[in-house]
Order: C-alpha cells, then sequence, then structure tokens
C-alpha cells in the first residue's frame, strides 16, 4: 500500500502581507486607459477621473508602501471606493459609447481601440473589487486564522482540490493554507468578461454573482455592439 506522506497545515505569519506592486500597477493602467479615451466619452475634464484614482492610491501606498499588512476602516472605505470609481466611470464611457454608435461617423479603428479600452478597463475595476471583497479583504485573507474570516465570496478551485491525487492535493487550500491574491481575482475577472460565465471560480455570494452578472454584461455589450460595430466600420481589403 503506498504511503501518503502527512502535511502540516500552515496558518500565515501576520508579518507578511499581499504585495502591493500587482493591484497599484493595475489601478495605473486603468487610469492611463481611461485618460486615452477619445473626448467623448470621458466624465469631465480628461485628467479629472485619472487624478482622484492616483490621489486614492497614492493614499493607500502610505499605508502599506510595499505590503498590505495594515488595515483601518478609512483604508478599506478608501479601497473599495476607488474599485468603484474605476468600474462607474468605465460602465459610463461604456454607456456613451453604445448611445453614439447610431450616429458616430468615426472610422472603425477608432470604435474598436475604445471598446478594447473600455473592456480592459471592465476587467481591471471588476478584478480589483472582487479582491477587495472577498474573505474581508486583502489583508484580513493574508494575516488572519481560517476560523476568523468572514465566509467566502468565492470558491477558487484549491479550496476543493484536497481529494485530488496527491501532486494537484498538494497545493489546495487545506492542504497549505493557499489563499487567494490579486492575480487570482484578476483571472477570474478576465474569464469572466471573455466567456460571459464563471469558468473555474464559483461565485458564492448574492453579490458576487450581482457583480459577476453586472461584469458579464457589459463585457458582453462591449463586444457584440461596440467591437462588432467596429469591425463591421473597418474598410474592406478588396
Amino acid at each position: 500500500m503506498r504511503h501518503t506522506p502527512s502535511r502540516r497545515h500552515r496558518e500565515p505569519r501576520s508579518s507578511r502581507g499581499e504585495n502591493r506592486f500587482p493591484p497599484a500597477l493595475a489601478v495605473v493602467v486603468a487610469a492611463v486607459a481611461y485618460a486615452a479615451l477619445p473626448e467623448s466619452l470621458l466624465v469631465g475634464p480628461r485628467l479629472a477621473i485619472p487624478v482622484v484614482e492616483l490621489v486614492l492610491l497614492a493614499a493607500l501606498l502610505v499605508t502599506n508602501p510595499r505590503r498590505l499588512v495594515r488595515q483601518t476602516a478609512w483604508s478599506r472605505a478608501v479601497s473599495i471606493g476607488l474599485a468603484c470609481l474605476v468600474i462607474a466611470t468605465n460602465l459610463l464611457a461604456l454607456g456613451m459609447l453604445v448611445s453614439s454608435l447610431g450616429s458616430s461617423k468615426a472610422g472603425g479603428m477608432p470604435l474598436l481601440v475604445a471598446g478594447m479600452q473600455v473592456w480592459l478597463t471592465n476587467v481591471i475595476g471588476f478584478g480589483l473589487l472582487f479582491w477587495e471583497i472577498d474573505r474581508g479583504g486583502p489583508v484580513a485573507r493574508q494575516t488572519v486564522s481560517r476560523d476568523r474570516l468572514p465566509p467566502a465570496d468565492w470558491r477558487f478551485s484549491q479550496d476543493e482540490n484536497q481529494d485530488a491525487v496527491e501532486e494537484v492535493a498538494a497545493g489546495s487550500s487545506v492542504t497549505t493554507n493557499w489563499r487567494p491574491h490579486f492575480v487570482d481575482y484578476l483571472y477570474v475577472s478576465l474569464t469572466n468578461s471573455s466567456a460571459f460565465s464563471p469558468t473555474d471560480t464559483m461565485p458564492l455570494s448574492p453579490r458576487a454573482k450581482c457583480l459577476m452578472g453586472l461584469e458579464a454584461t457589459a463585457a458582453l455589450l462591449t463586444s457584440l455592439l461596440v467591437v462588432a460595430r467596429a469591425i463591421g466600420a473597418l474598410p474592406s481589403g478588396g
């Protein structure tokens, strides 16, 4: 009989939080993408929204410059508010873009670029919000023991792999105390915007299902209406 070695369940050290760089870079990319939109799709002056986003990001960097190890009610509210700002302004841009399709005289390429910018920002914004709300947020997920975490909003494949073959179970949440990071939520957002439905990560709470439904609807509008209209407006090669 094959002996399966026992693995110790490990809790994270409270001094080691998640790296700040990936989500900070995502905010910068979203701000740049929004600032590069056509003038007709902007809310207010071109740099107004990006500057607000970067100011909020700077305030969060002061609290946790390198790793996310400290959290206050203020910093959590700012973090969630920043993600909501990215999403809200991008949805407004998408609405203006869709409403202008019928009368727009812009060429296919500008429409296609604008549609891709809106789609990219959609992925980033919802990825940030998923990351901020699941299991109490990024600080709690990495620094608090499991028995003190709020209920999960998403179930990742690692959360149910403990009964798989050994090399797969080796990375499961039960075996290694794995916790999701920003890249995991960004991947969830990317696949949801591409497939218009959950793939390998399932939403558990009503708010998670509503957010994924909203993101998928926005992505569907971008793909079916904006991108299709833009490709149709491109000059033919003949």
